[in-house]
């Protein structure tokens, strides 16, 4: 189970009992914000796409949605999600659990700019009622990401 794969990743830096496992399901950014009581855009959510063969996972904040043209501009493809059967075999999460962490080899991270404007956030943790509460500087970190970009909408004030 990824959960196990991401507490693992964790206990190397003495973060594991940081994660936290809700009761109910954290799956969409709707339900994780009311189960972890925070506002919605502070989710957050890892979304999985195959730009040409390569897989991608672009972490964004909740409110966030990505703009086509945008995404083509900086992949030099048409956004293109992994499809459900796709998901769990090349990130190694399952869906409403798909986070920047223990992710499989050859995986590639992005953070979206529209988690800047936040002290912290919440990603998942690799299962649907798991997450973690990290500094930005933390997310940077842990989540082994190329660079931030920006490929989303709906977001900006």
């Amino acid at each position: 189970m990824s959960i196990e794969k991401v507490k693992s990743y964790f206990a190397n830096y003495g973060m594991e009992n940081k994660i936290i496992q809700l009761k109910e399901s954290s799956a969409t950014v709707e339900l994780a914000a009311q189960a972890l009581g925070c506002e919605p855009e502070r989710i957050a959510k890892t979304l999985s796409f195959r730009a040409e063969e390569e897989v991608v996972l672009i972490v964004a904040a909740g409110d966030a949605k990505i703009d086509n043209r945008k995404y083509r501009e900086e992949f030099g493809t048409k956004a293109k999600m992994l499809s459900a059967n796709e998901v769990e075999p090349l990130t190694g999460h399952m869906i409403g659990g798909v986070c920047p962490f223990a992710v499989n080899e050859g995986v590639s991270i992005y953070l979206d700019q529209s988690l800047q404007r936040f002290q912290t956030v919440f990603p998942a943790c690799g299962s649907k009622n798991s997450a973690i509460e990290l500094m930005i500087e933390q997310l940077e970190e842990h989540s082994k990401y190329i660079k931030w970009i920006d490929v989303c909408k709906g977001w900006e004030n």
